[in-house]
């Protein structure tokens, strides 16, 4: 378990009368970008939302570190170094890129190093410092929201689709992005480009209806089209 940062057992989920995560049990290890995939409705984003106690697990348990997490508080889990971007983005689209990044902050403050950092890997969060985050392209305010993530340092980043309505140039520079910022953190990822997700995964689980169907090194996956094809209904090198 050294090697782990983030474990999921038997985690069950519902939301309202619906039965969503039938016990999904799920390790994470330290460093790099570990894919979740999974056809649409399968719980991805139920998973994300649950490690980050924005839903709370009905049964089972999840860990962080050596921290039992399993119906903690989102602010608390938070303040535990886990960073959340969800498909959505949840920028604020009447502030500026300015104030929507010192909101991310723990303090109101920026510490300068970390700042310039942001700005070499994101350039357009600089350039639009003082404008509205309403008037940014779609590839600029997912630049934002991954900024707001790591604008402090971050044991962990869950991300829902970050490619979604992207042009496929946004998305091969964002390619280099992500590996930058994996360097020093761990990212657990929900993605629906499968060429994006091949290109930047260490490990890959396969959710089905709730539940964790394959698991193991994304290099194998990508390799056996047949595991592909029975798994996601799809080939990987279709999406080249």
């Amino acid at each position: 378990m050294s090697d782990t940062i983030l474990s999921l057992e038997d985690v069950h989920t519902d939301i309202g009368q619906y039965h969503i995560l039938h016990g999904i049990s799920l390790q994470v290890p330290k460093g790099g970008v570990h894919v979740l995939l999974g056809r649409n409705g399968a719980g991805k984003t139920t998973t994300l939302r649950t490690i980050m106690g924005l839903w709370q697990a009905r049964k089972g348990v999840i860990r962080f570190a050596d921290a039992d997490i399993t119906g903690m508080h989102t602010s608390e889990i938070a303040r535990l170094g886990i960073a959340y971007v969800p498909e959505n983005m949840g920028i604020f689209g009447g502030l500026t890129v300015q104030e929507n990044m010192r909101l991310a902050t723990s303090n109101g403050r920026f510490d300068d190093q970390r700042l310039q950092h942001v700005f070499a890997l994101f350039p357009a969060i600089e350039q639009f410092w003082s404008k509205a985050a309403w008037s940014l392209s779609g590839g600029q305010k997912q630049m934002l929201a991954i900024s707001r993530a790591i604008i402090e340092p971050r044991r962990m980043i869950l991300i829902d689709e970050p490619t979604k309505g992207l042009a496929p140039a946004i998305i091969r520079n964002m390619i280099d992005m992500f590996r930058e910022v994996a360097r020093d953190t761990t990212i657990l990822l929900v993605e629906q480009n499968f060429l994006f997700a091949r290109s930047l995964g260490r490990g890959v689980a396969v959710i089905e209806d709730g539940k964790i169907v394959h698991h193991g090194t994304m290099q194998a996956l990508a390799a056996d089209q047949g595991l592909q094809t029975r798994l996601l209904s799809l080939s990987l090198d279709a999406h080249q």
